[in-house]
């Protein structure tokens, strides 16, 4: 029996996993890598499960009918896919431009899948038309880190950094839940006696084990930060030798944050001047000291700018590179970080070059074979590509690989719509998820255990995932899926199926980029448990601590960006008249098409359930447990009732991991962020009561 180690198929810790091909079933255990050192969550213990689940594709799908989804899903061969997908590319490009065939990637996919994937769309269609699901998680921070930092790195130092700072304040955040084995960083660190303040308006795991928790009001975070800059600048708590020295553009932040005294941060977010005055004192006082944001902060029409925000106070108190401190996002999908740099964005390139410049473009089409006027321009972002599907100008067949947005995406119901629209849709999945179920095409794919490649985690620490068992006789990877339908559309010549080769031209087409992966090679990832970018030469010890000494931008300065509070979008009303915000369950990933299939991690949540304070229940008149109606300007959804005294009493929470009518995507507003086109999953108003009586229920 040989054992393979390689990493769980789930979040960014991609923590260290070894598999034994056992029978009657893979055997799996956590390793002592530097992420999990040994630990593992419920999803990763039970992720070999999947791996010959009944429900797995095993072969292609097509309709019956081809053009009626009515009609049902038949096998089919890989031929008859390949024929029904090339023939509606080439009509639909030749009635209606290149960019009317598109792809929606994902955060899952590897390196080398990513890569290709944004190469194909490019150069193998011609096309601009591309963005991918991570638009929906870390766009806005990464939009924060460029602009502030001159580069985007989840965690610029190794997780290991969280425990030994002396002060930690999390910013929407809640890895207890969304990623258990990081939690023994944090509790390393306060078991000698560090502070950790937890910003949330729900009393979560994370926040019950932190010495402060602090409840705004959803979408006030902005609002929260720029007031603790205000009490640093009034008290003197900043450091104003790193600021004159490391960066610049402060006197405009300085003048932002005059207005956002105590009084009114308070009367704005809800959190008291006595919170907010201890929390700087400790930032600055007990040090080292770190800033961690997620996606409670990030995922708002003004995310960026809250990231921003709370960038702009740990620069100010002198916090990013030095050791155990600084300022980091924590990357949620499993290949979040490493799926956004490499070329599945719509405005760029391998290396985290951006498309529109001519640098770059003649960098990358000199590696690819190109010539760089073949490239398209940037396209649109992920919402804009869904909403506009099937239309004037919009894509008229879609690729999907590794994304489910009839349960993900905001306004989710219309952007089922959307994808019904569609001349054709196809899906590559290992199960039939939800957008599966609406495809003209269905491809089955290699699972993360059958296939070769490199993921990159929420460090920055690129690792390599390797194959344990082959994939059932006709699941293709989707690097043969993509290289075959180059070579029907007469493009074979300029890509590969073999992941190693596909690894080495990123590495050529990253070299010199922000997110240089030169230096990086499988052997060295074997070697030493991981590498970090930049890593511009296989000599270069890689990066595991970035801006010690200086910024990557062109004066080597970090730059603080004036920000200000905007309410949400949408705020509530007489007729919505509570914040309806989202998040994760501990037993739950992403849109649960994997983990919802898990006996052992749905009979201790069989459903979701709708997070709300007890006075609020007893005002509605509704009781732990009841079925309640949430109803928002787009649509409604049912849940079962929690009653859970740690949450504002003004606001729900729900999981997004479910489809059907308890997506709660089916109500989020799909107002997006000016700066990074993220949609504001966290905030909107929402009318909620009893669940009308349906017939056959009790």
């Amino acid at each position: 029996m040989t054992v393979t180690d390689t990493h769980c198929p789930y979040c960014a810790l991609q923590c260290g996993i070894a598999l034994t091909p056992e029978i009657p079933r893979v055997r799996l255990e956590p390793t002592e890598f530097p992420v999990n050192r040994g630990g593992l969550c419920a999803k990763g213990w039970t992720a070999a499960e999947l791996l010959d689940h009944t429900d797995r594709l095993l072969t292609p799908l097509v309709r019956k009918e081809p053009g009626d989804r009515t009609s049902p899903l038949r096998e089919a061969t890989w031929d008859e896919a390949y024929e029904r997908i090339v023939t509606a590319i080439r009509r639909s490009q030749a009635q209606y431009g290149p960019d009317s065939v598109g792809a929606f990637g994902g955060g899952g996919l590897t390196n080398e899948k990513a890569y290709t994937l944004g190469k194909f769309v490019r150069v193998g269609l011609g096309s601009a038309s591309i963005d991918y699901n991570g638009r929906f998680c870390m766009s806005s921070a990464a939009t924060a880190g460029n602009r502030a930092l001159g580069i985007d790195r989840g965690l610029p130092f190794p997780l290991e950094d969280v425990a030994g700072a002396r002060t930690v304040l999390l910013v929407g955040a809640n890895p207890a839940d969304a990623m258990p084995p990081s939690m023994q960083y944090l509790d390393a660190g306060r078991a000698e006696g560090a502070r950790h303040i937890v910003v949330d308006p729900r009393r979560t795991a994370t926040a019950a084990g932190a010495y402060r928790h602090l409840q705004p009001l959803p979408g006030t975070d902005l609002a929260l930060a720029n007031g603790l800059l205000h009490i640093a600048i009034r008290e003197g708590l900043l450091d104003e030798e790193y600021i004159r020295d490391r960066t610049t553009g402060f006197d405009a932040v300085r003048a932002a944050v005059a207005s956002y005294w105590p009084e009114r941060v308070e009367r704005m977010t809800g959190v008291s001047e006595a919170d907010l005055r201890e929390t700087v004192r400790l930032l600055a006082t007990e040090r080292p000291s770190m800033i961690l944001t997620a996606r409670g902060a990030e995922q708002h029409s003004n995310g960026t700018d809250t990231a921003q925000a709370y960038l702009n106070l740990a620069l100010a108190l002198g916090l990013v590179g030095r050791p155990n401190s600084g300022y980091g996002t924590i990357t949620g999908q499993g290949n979040g970080q490493g799926g956004r740099e490499h070329g599945q964005k719509a405005d760029q390139l391998p290396g985290y070059r951006r498309l529109d410049d001519p640098a770059a473009r003649a960098h990358v089409a000199a590696v690819w074979g190109v010539d760089p006027g073949e490239l398209p321009q940037p396209g649109v972002s992920a919402y804009e590509m869904l909403d506009r599907l099937g239309t004037e100008g919009g894509v008229r067949v879609l690729l999907v690989l590794a994304s489910n947005m009839a349960v993900s995406a905001p306004h989710a119901g219309h952007v089922i719509d959307r994808l019904r629209a569609l001349d054709l849709l196809v899906v590559s999945d290992i199960f039939l998820s939800e957008t599966a179920a609406l495809a003209d095409v269905v491809l089955p794919t290699a699972q993360w255990a059958e296939e070769e490649g490199t993921m990159t985690n929420l460090e920055g620490r690129v690792i390599r995932r390797k194959m344990a068992l082959p994939p059932p006789p006709d699941v293709r990877t989707d690097l043969q899926f993509l290289t075959g339908l180059a070579e029907r559309l007469g493009r074979g010549k300029f890509f590969s199926d073999d992941p190693r080769t596909v690894f080495d031209e990123l590495r050529r087409a990253s070299a010199g980029g922000i997110a240089d992966y030169a230096g990086i090679t499988y052997e060295r990832i074997e070697a030493e448990q991981g590498v970090f970018w930049p890593c511009p030469a296989e000599d270069h010890p890689g990066t595991p601590r970035l801006f010690a000494d200086t910024f990557p931008t062109p004066d080597g300065r970090a730059r603080f960006i004036r920000v200000e509070h905007r309410d949400p979008h949408e705020m509530p009303d007489h007729e919505f008249p509570y914040v309806l915000t989202t998040g994760r369950n501990m037993q739950q990933y992403q849109s649960g098409n994997q983990t919802r299939r898990v006996g052992a991690l749905t009979v201790s949540l069989p459903e979701p359930r709708v997070e709300l304070h007890p006075d609020l229940g007893r005002r509605l008149g509704v009781a732990d447990s009841d079925m309640v109606e949430l109803r928002t300007r787009r649509g409604k959804a049912l849940f079962r009732a929690r009653f859970n005294p740690g949450i504002r009493a003004d606001t729900v929470f729900a999981p997004f991991h479910w489809g059907g009518d308890q997506a709660v995507n089916l109500l989020t507003d799909p107002a997006l962020d000016r700066h990074s086109k993220m949609p504001a999953f966290k905030a909107c108003a929402v009318a909620i009561c009893p669940a009308p009586h349906r017939e056959g229920t009790t």
